[in-house]
């Protein structure tokens, strides 16, 4: 049986050990053509999954059985052999598979997922729900060792300990997340991993026990033990102090030992921790001596001219720039130096770079902690993965009134991560605290400037949101300079109609404009800059002589720009034909930026017909 014939993984239960190790390589090789060679996405931690997903699948019966993937990042094989084989070259694409878990798109899929640590929480959940309801099902949580470096993992920890409901923790503990992984945790895995103490003795056990009688059943007995080997070396194991079975560590690419294994110990009552120890990028020679390199692959067009500069990098080089006259300024990131920038903040900087941990929360309230000993900290975290912090932001930021920048990279549609990662409702939930200055630059030279106003700025907390992706090309020539706070800027004068826009859709404003005067309507765009504190007397100004106003944002329209727009109409009692428009109340899934922001009615062309629709009524016929 080959991979072209599985349709459901209970086939795999059918294979001998030999067709079991040919269908592993089948699997490797189906994601280093696909996702490699055609689509991109996840790369290295799918290619050390692969045994671990077959073992799963031959012990467990799933769906019956709940089987749930932190995050995603591992969970292509999983795909692969849960009849999405047909449409795996669609992954990441436009109307496709998604990169990450969706339960609509399979009965496989228990829980969706795309932000680390919720795994075992939801495993949890089903496990006692089983117990509730007399359901006879195993719920196995999938976690990788960087997911694990999330404080929820460990709330759900405690709590399973506690329950003592069945429930099964495989960690897929490869030593990485995105980047390396930082923290106490980690290396308390890897002392697990090497020490040779646990190897000796576990080689003196065993030889002892093959000498006694009956010793191959003592052997296996022992296997099964609670008070195993393992306690002669580490008696405070933090497994077995949270109440879980340990089991490992043990070889993840061997998947005649992770099958023995789950056939041992899936039937132990209470939770139960299975250690397996895996390379990420295996199989292919490149990813495994540079997984943080080959974490995910990208699809370059050849003969493409190059791209104008990243946000990201943009960010990391100006605030490494303003690091290096002011050495009060640190650099904060969670799991994400690459993502943000922050590479080169680091090497210039190491004294004053923090990587927590896949751990939002905690960054927050150490940005906060530095801020009140006159340190300057920016957190550069994912505008997605700074909802996992708002009560740090309310709390210890924006109650206190403490100067903490916080820089949020990945703002608005972001493309083919889709529906988990679109960094859509931060002006609604920044712009609703006191104390918090919220803005957005038009490009990335505006970023730059953005940059240094925010460290400049020491009288509270203060956000900037920018796009994923490359800048518009604008020249970014002379220094940064700090932007007076609250105040927008003309960009085009006009005397029918004013646009007001911020950030990324301040482009697609002149664009629409040009449109508009070529078909001779006359429009003024403003960009804002700022969503709090609004420039009032800019806008009210501008509307004052166009008689007409439209707002447009990359963000979601309940809370946002728009409606900071329209509360201040409301308050000065203006009342003018008014036009909102932004991220609709619904879910976007991935696809290319260009074509979700269309979707979603952000492109030029969608702007002239709404300018078209404000300023031509349809006219009501004569009764």
């Amino acid at each position: 049986m080959h991979l072209d014939d599985i349709t459901q993984p209970a086939q795999i239960k059918q294979l001998s050990d030999q067709q079991l190790d040919d269908l592993a390589a089948e699997i490797r090789q189906r994601i280093m053509d696909v996702v490699a060679g055609q689509t991109g996405g996840h790369f290295a931690s799918n290619l050390g999954s692969v045994e671990l997903t077959l073992a799963l699948h031959y012990v467990f019966d799933s769906p019956h059985d709940k089987i749930i993937w932190d995050v995603g990042h591992q969970a292509y094989p999983h795909k692969l052999l849960t009849g999405r084989l047909d449409r795996f070259d669609t992954i990441r694409q436009y109307r496709g598979l998604s990169g990450f878990l969706q339960r609509e798109e399979s009965e496989h899929d228990q829980f969706g997922a795309g932000h680390a640590s919720t795994s075992v929480s939801a495993a949890l959940g089903m496990a006692m729900a089983g117990k509730l309801s007399g359901n006879d099902f195993h719920s196995i949580a999938v976690i990788g060792d960087g997911a694990l470096t999330g404080g929820m993992s460990y709330e759900a920890l405690n709590n399973a300990g506690n329950l003592k409901v069945p429930l099964m923790v495989v960690l897929n503990d490869n030593e990485m997340s995105i980047a390396p992984n930082v923290g106490a945790l980690p290396t308390y895995l890897s002392r697990v991993r090497t020490d040779q103490r646990y190897a000796f003795a576990k080689h003196e056990i065993e030889r002892f026990l093959q000498r006694m009688p009956q010793g191959d059943r003592l052997l296996d007995m022992g296997k099964r033990m609670k008070d195993g080997l393992k306690e002669v070396v580490y008696h405070t194991m933090i497994w077995e102090e949270l109440g879980f079975t340990y089991i490992g560590p043990i070889d993840g690419h061997d998947v005649h030992q992770l099958i023995e294994t789950f056939e041992q110990v899936k039937d132990i009552e209470g939770p139960v921790f299975v250690h397996a120890v895996t390379t990420k990028g295996k199989g292919y020679q490149p990813a495994e001596d540079d997984p943080f390199k080959h974490h995910a692959a990208s699809i370059k067009v050849p003969g493409a001219p190059p791209s104008p500069p990243k946000y990201q990098d943009v960010f990391g080089d100006a605030l490494t720039e303003l690091a290096n006259e002011d050495d009060k300024i640190v650099a904060i990131t969670a799991a994400m130096p690459d993502g943000t920038g922050l590479l080169n903040f680091e090497k210039a900087h190491p004294d004053r770079f923090f990587d927590v941990g896949i751990a939002e929360q905690h960054g927050v309230t150490f940005a906060a902690g530095l801020a009140t000993q006159g340190y300057k900290p920016v957190a550069a975290i994912y505008s997605t993965f700074l909802q996992r912090a708002y009560d740090q932001i309310v709390h210890d930021v924006c109650i206190q009134n403490l100067p903490v920048a916080f820089a949020l990279d990945r703002a608005g549609l972001v493309g083919d991560d889709g529906r988990t990662h679109h960094g859509l409702f931060d002006f609604a939930y920044l712009r609703c605290l006191p104390n918090m200055v919220v803005m957005a630059p038009k490009d990335e030279d505006e970023l730059r400037h953005m940059t240094k106003t925010a460290v400049d700025y020491q009288d509270g907390p203060i956000a900037f949101r920018y796009p994923r992706g490359s800048g518009a090309g604008v020249s970014m020539a002379g220094a940064a300079h700090t932007l007076p706070i609250g105040k927008g800027e003309i960009i085009r004068e006009g005397t029918d109609l004013t646009i007001a826009a911020i950030g990324s859709m301040v482009l697609t404003a002149e664009r629409a404009a040009e449109m508009l005067a070529e078909q001779g309507i006359s429009a003024t765009v403003i960009n804002a800059r700022f969503v709090k504190p609004l420039d009032e007397e800019l806008i009210l100004t501008s509307v004052g002589k166009t008689g007409n106003l439209i707002t447009i944002e990359e963000a979601m329209l309940h809370g946002g720009f728009g409606s900071a727009v329209l509360e201040l109409l409301s308050r000065e009692h203006v009342n003018v034909p008014t036009e909102c428009i932004g991220i609709p109340d619904r879910i976007f899934d991935h696809g290319p930026q260009q074509q979700l922001r269309q979707d979603a009615g952000l492109d030029a062309d969608s702007l002239v017909a709404r300018a078209h629709a404000l300023l031509e009524p349809a006219t009501v016929p004569a009764s």
